[in-house]
């Protein structure tokens, strides 16, 4: 059965208890003090969802399956494009920048990682040197060229901002796609592979 829930989503409603014996300290406080955790990439039990646990640290990510039962809430990364954020961080202010273009493009897009931790849930997770993630939900071919301009785009922002085309058959980062490499890493939820075309399910990598 395929999960409701798909990568980046962030979810409330879990609790310490349904942690494994041995989680680190860091990843029960968090879970305690009502944080979402974020969906992963990744395999899971009927009636669990695979998840990600985030700590204050960068290093400090834990990964835990969750029951869907205990959901509460959960957000989506389009559901964060216009969120306005209450520190000034680079991130944020590339975010504003890029948003009106985004918008015009006609694209479904959404805001991921630190920035769409923080503005879905008002914990602090940006710093000064964060990056912005973004993700781009391509049900259908985006064009090698489409993807240059796109990376020309995002290059003119306060900031590095790093963003992950959503095909059907899982996610490719943007700036490898638009680069020179016949082939790029596509990842799902079973493994990370080499294609040359990321949505092509009849491919087989090399």
């Amino acid at each position: 059965m395929v999960s409701r829930y798909q990568a980046h989503d962030l979810l409330w409603g879990m609790t310490a208890e349904q942690l494994p014996m041995g989680a680190p300290s860091w990843a029960v406080a968090s879970i305690s003090a009502g944080q979402p955790v974020v969906v992963r990439r990744a395999l899971s039990a009927p009636g669990q969802v695979a998840v990600g646990i985030r700590g204050a640290l960068r290093e400090q990510r834990f990964a835990a399956v969750m029951e869907v039962s205990t959901v509460t809430r959960c957000v989506r990364p389009e559901e964060l494009c216009h969120v306005q954020g209450q520190r000034d961080f680079p991130a944020l202010r590339a975010l504003t920048q890029l948003r009106s273009c985004l918008d015009a493009s006609g694209w479904i897009w959404g805001v991921s990682g630190s920035a769409g931790f923080e503005l879905a849930s008002g914990f602090t997770a940006l710093h000064e040197g964060s990056d912005l993630d973004l993700i781009l939900r391509t049900p259908e071919p985006l064009g090698r060229s489409d993807a240059q301009a796109l990376v020309a785009l995002l290059d003119n922002s306060v900031c590095r901002v790093d963003l992950q085309l959503q095909t059907p058959l899982g996610a490719v980062a943007l700036r490898e796609w638009a680069g020179a490499s016949f082939r790029v890493l596509l990842k799902n939820a079973t493994q990370a592979c080499l294609v040359s075309d990321p949505w092509n399910s009849q491919e087989q990598a090399a």
